[in-house]
């Protein structure tokens, strides 16, 4: 097991049976009176019953969970790290150099648009897991050449 990583990685022949779940549907998810909040739930019950893998990061984590506790309060936040925390499916990637240097890249390479670090590093973590579906609402997924992940996709 790689020391980046909390639970084990699926190989690289499971690449279609994983999802990377970006900041965006986490809150999404998390936040009732968020617009999106029923694609969101729909995009996790689709994964959970095809039972996807589901990538996500510390740095995803942190922003998740700083936007609950200061938009929704601490129990909110505290409920966010728990919901984490038991899913099964969920893996949390903890970057390493090579993903900050892989990251340094994607933010040259997509230096025209607001990128920040975090979403570079996801790109980074997707890329090197070969994970091509992202649970998203960001559109700088789809620019950076993922797919967005759909409940019946």
């Amino acid at each position: 097991m790689s020391p980046s990583v909390r639970r084990s990685m699926p190989r690289a022949d499971e690449t279609r049976d994983r999802a990377f779940v970006d900041s965006s549907a986490w809150f999404a998810a998390a936040s009732a009176s968020d617009g999106r909040h029923p694609d969101a739930e729909r995009m996790l019950r689709a994964a959970v019953a095809r039972r996807l893998r589901l990538l996500t990061t510390n740095l995803v984590v942190a922003e998740v969970h700083r936007l609950v506790l200061f938009r929704m309060g601490p129990r909110p936040a505290a409920a966010f790290l728990d919901r984490i925390d038991a899913g099964k499916l969920v893996s949390i990637v903890y970057p390493t150099a090579v993903h900050h240097e892989a990251a340094r890249t994607w933010l040259a390479k997509l230096a025209d648009q607001r990128i920040s670090y975090t979403d570079a590093v996801s790109f980074a973590v997707m890329e090197s897991t070969r994970c091509r579906d992202a649970m998203t609402f960001d559109r700088h997924f789809a620019l950076a050449g993922f797919r967005t992940f759909r409940p019946s996709g």
